[in-house]
C-alpha cells in the first residue's frame, strides 16, 4: 500500500486561534506518524513562517505553537506560504524559517489532487 500525503491549507490565525491550533496540531500529529504533510499558510497564518511570530501565539490548553512547528520541521513536514499571502505581508523566502518556501495555487493544486493524497483546509 502506497504510503498517503495529507495536504493541510491553513487560512486563520490569530483572529481564529482554535481553528489555527487544530491545523497544526493535527499536521504535527501527521507527520509523527509517519504521513508525509506539506502545511500551506495563507491569510493571517503566513506570519507563522516568520522566526519568532509563533511564539506570540497562545491558546490555553493547546500545545505551543513553536513546539508544533518545530516537530512539523524535524519530522520532515514542508511548509509553504502563499505567494500572494507573503507578498501582501511584504515577506521573501529569505525571511522565513528554516526549511520553509513561497509558493503558488498551481503548486497547491499539484500537490492536493495527487494521487494517493488527503486534503484538508482549516
Amino acid at each position: 500500500m502506497a504510503k498517503k500525503k495529507l495536504v493541510l491549507k491553513v487560512t486563520a490565525g490569530a483572529d481564529a486561534p482554535e481553528r489555527c491550533s487544530q491545523a497544526f496540531t493535527v499536521a504535527a500529529v501527521a507527520v509523527a506518524s509517519g504521513v508525509e504533510v506539506s502545511l500551506w499558510l495563507t491569510g493571517e497564518a503566513s506570519w507563522f513562517a516568520l522566526p519568532g511570530r509563533a511564539a506570540e501565539f497562545s491558546l490555553p490548553h493547546a500545545a505551543p505553537l513553536p513546539d508544533l512547528i518545530e516537530g512539523i520541521r524535524l519530522g520532515g513536514g514542508m511548509i509553504t506560504v502563499c505567494t500572494q499571502c507573503a507578498a501582501r505581508r511584504d515577506m521573501e523566502e529569505k525571511d522565513l524559517i528554516e526549511g520553509a518556501r513561497i509558493a503558488g495555487a498551481q503548486v497547491f493544486v499539484a500537490e492536493a489532487m495527487a494521487d494517493g493524497v488527503q486534503a484538508l483546509v482549516y
